[in-house]
Parts: C-alpha cells; structure tokens; sequence
C-alpha cells in the first residue's frame, strides 16, 4: 500500500512543480509596468505636453504668410458690378508679416497651465503605477499562499506515508483493527485530495498572475517569498492621492489669471509687401508695401468675466470639500489597518506556542504508534489539531501581507519635475 501511495505522490507533483528557480515579486511587478498600455499611454502623453510648450513659442513668433487674389467683374452691355466698387478687375499678391507684441505675461500663463497638466499626467502616472503594483503584489500574495499550503500538504502526506507503512504491517499483526487501519487511510485520502484542490487552485491563481503582469507563459513556477515591508510613518503632504488636490487647485489659480489677461488691450504689429493692383493706370508701378500696428481694447461683454470667475470659485469649494473628505477617508483607513496589522501580529506568539505543543506530541504520539500503544484516532485528532494551526498560521501570513500591501499603496510618493 505504502508504494502505491507514494508512487501516487511522485506522480502527482511532477506535473505541478516543475520549478527551475524561484521567480521573486519584482519579476512580475518590472513586468506589470512595462507591459502596461496604461502608463505607456502617460509618457506620450508628456512628450506631446512638450510639444504643445514648443507649439506656443512658435506661435508667438512672427507669422509669415503669403496670400493671392484675383478677378475679373465684367460689364456687359452696361450691366455688371458697380465699377466704384469692385475696380472692375484686380490682381494682388501680397506676403504678409505679424507679430503680438506685450504678450510675455499671456505666455507665462500658457506655460504655466502645460506644467500643471504635465504635473498632473505624471501624479495620474504614479497612481495607476500604484494601482497596478497593488493588483500584482495581491495577487502574487494570493498564488504564494496557495504555494505554502502545498508545502504543508506535502509535509503532511509524507508524514502519513510513512505513518501508513509501519501502521500497514501492525494491522496485518493484528496490533491495530482493520476498521482503525481504514479510518487513518481515509484521512490521507482527504489530503491527497485537498493537495488536488490546491494544486488546481494554485495552478489558476498563477495563471491570473501572469494575466495581470502581461506574461505569456503557460509554465508553472515557484514562487519566492514576497518581500514587502510596511511602511511605519505615512507622509500626507506628498502622497500622490493627496497632490492631484494641489495641482487642481493650482490650475484653478491659472484659469482665473488667464481670464483676466484675456480683458486686457492686445496690441499686434502686421506689415505686407507685394503687388496689388487694378491692372487701369501704369500697373507695373503698383509694387508696395504696408505698415500697421493694431489694438483692441474690450469694452462690454455682458459679464462673462464675473461669470467665469464664480465657474472657477465653485470649482475651487468642490476641490476643497473633496480634499476634506479624501483626507479623513484615508486617515481612517491608514489606522485602521494599522490595528489589523498589530492585532495580527499579536496572534504570531500564541498561534507557534500551540504549534510547538502539537509537534512535540505528534513526534511523541508517532512512536506510541509504531509500538501500539495508542489508538489510531488519537493519532489522528492530534494530526488534524496540528493541521488547523498550521493552516492558521499561513492564513495569518497571507493576511498580514495583504495588509502590509494595502498600507504600502497609500503612500504614493511621486516627482513632478
């Protein structure tokens, strides 16, 4: 029985684990980022906010342009187009130059209002970066989890294997009962089935973790153990979560000075040269030139402005209310998985206590075993006692790095510069 047993247990992890190394949590998070459409989408974002900066310079330097217009107002029989009016014919062809001048604050408000969207690209950046660094690491916590239950597993069916061949012999000696015999096999046949279960279960959630970091790989690998640490103090004042609510405030303040430029005089220089003439009188003298300077001066718009501004002093006291809001929010949150973490850890000291107690009289209760001298299911309710601490403590592993995950992701720190 016992080689049937265990030539079932070779079999079994051969297809599971064919593991070369350990592939370790930064592999999946470099790959998560790189392959993300989302944060590819942000750079180009950026680069083409570089451009719109190179677009207003050029815009505001003189502006050449060529224009050409002729035609022909026949009278015919005394009927046609007023000859006062349209000269009766016309050839003009003309390259003209202009140039806003007093315009340096308008620009710098321009500027300004392309860094604060470039500001706040790279805070959106950082957050989805955030966002996708939770996912994985969640989820990688989730597959590694699955991974230390088949270590146990394992430990377990190896412990009953060897168990099952000295108990085998007893029971053919007639030390221990057939039906006692019978009911220690059937709890090593609900491990090897559990082990199934895990298998397929760890099978899938590291399928779902190369889906999320964008690996195609059918392989399973093994997983090392994710290092993570919790971050102890939590800067506020420069998490990203926190900073979009300074970058809108701040693009506010620009769109109430570009409201207000946008009242003030503009004056622009233009000048043309070419020829334009009526084709009547000496046409070949009609070669020219032209000078001007332009102003334009708002007198009355039916208010706008003071409408514009309260636009922007109502978006200014949603900001506000948000940021309020926001920051209690993540507050509360912050503490309060801080205290889950505490109470977690709390429970490390009793849980490895009991841990401790239960291996020592396993040892024991398995060489009362080979001897005879203790009931079968004594063995066993000791095993399964065992068997739920240890499932215990990687639960509360698992937990405890998901909260540390959790804790890690609100502090979003990111440059701007």
């Amino acid at each position: 029985m016992s080689k049937k047993l265990s030539f079932f247990f070779f079999l079994f992890i051969i297809p599971v684990f064919l593991f070369s190394q350990a592939k370790d949590l930064s592999y999946y998070i470099n790959n998560s980022l790189s392959n993300s459409p989302q944060l590819y989408e942000y750079n180009n974002l950026i680069a083409s906010n570089r451009i719109d900066s190179e677009l207003i310079v050029a815009g505001n330097r003189f502006q050449v342009t060529g224009n050409s217009n002729s035609y022909y107002a026949p009278i015919i029989n005394g009927y046609g187009y007023d000859v006062a009016i349209t000269n009766g014919q016309q050839l003009e062809a003309l390259v003209a130059v202009n140039k806003q001048i007093y315009n340096k604050r308008n620009l710098s408000l321009q500027f300004e209002n392309l860094r604060l969207q470039r500001d706040s690209l790279h805070v959106s950046s950082a957050i989805t970066t955030q966002d996708i660094r939770r996912s994985v690491i969640s989820q990688y916590i989730t597959a590694y989890g699955d991974q230390l239950q088949l270590d146990f597993n394992d430990e377990v069916i190896a412990l009953l294997a060897k168990e099952d061949s000295v108990l085998e012999k007893l029971t053919q000696k007639n030390v221990y009962k057939q039906a006692d015999y019978l009911s220690f096999l059937v709890t090593l046949q609900q491990q090897q089935l559990t082990r199934s279960q895990l298998a397929v279960q760890y099978k899938n959630d590291y399928a779902l973790l190369n889906y999320l970091a964008g690996i195609v790989d059918t392989a399973t690998m093994r997983l090392a153990e994710p290092a993570i640490t919790a971050v102890t103090n939590l800067v506020y004042d420069s998490s990203a979560f926190l900073l979009k609510y300074q970058i809108d405030s701040l693009r506010l303040l620009n769109q109430r000075s570009l409201v207000n430029i946008a009242y003030r005089p503009k004056v622009s220089l233009f000048a043309d040269a070419g020829y334009q003439s009526t084709l009547t009188i000496a046409p070949y003298k009609n070669f020219g030139t032209n000078i001007g300077i332009n102003l334009s001066i708002p007198i009355y718009d039916g208010h706008q402005k003071q409408l514009q501004y309260t636009k922007i002093n109502i978006a200014e006291r949603t900001r506000q209310r948000q940021k309020e809001f926001f920051t209690n929010q993540l507050q509360q949150q912050v503490q309060q998985l801080q205290q889950q973490l505490t109470s977690l850890e709390s429970l490390n000291g009793p849980i490895n206590k009991q841990i401790n107690y239960l291996e020592t009289l396993i040892s024991v209760n398995g060489k009362l075993l080979e001897t005879g001298d203790i009931k079968i299911t004594d063995y066993v309710l000791a095993l399964n006692n065992y068997i739920t601490s240890r499932n215990l403590v990687v639960q509360n592993r698992i937990a405890k790095f998901q909260i540390i995950n959790q804790l890690n992701y609100w502090n979003t720190n990111t440059n701007t510069k």
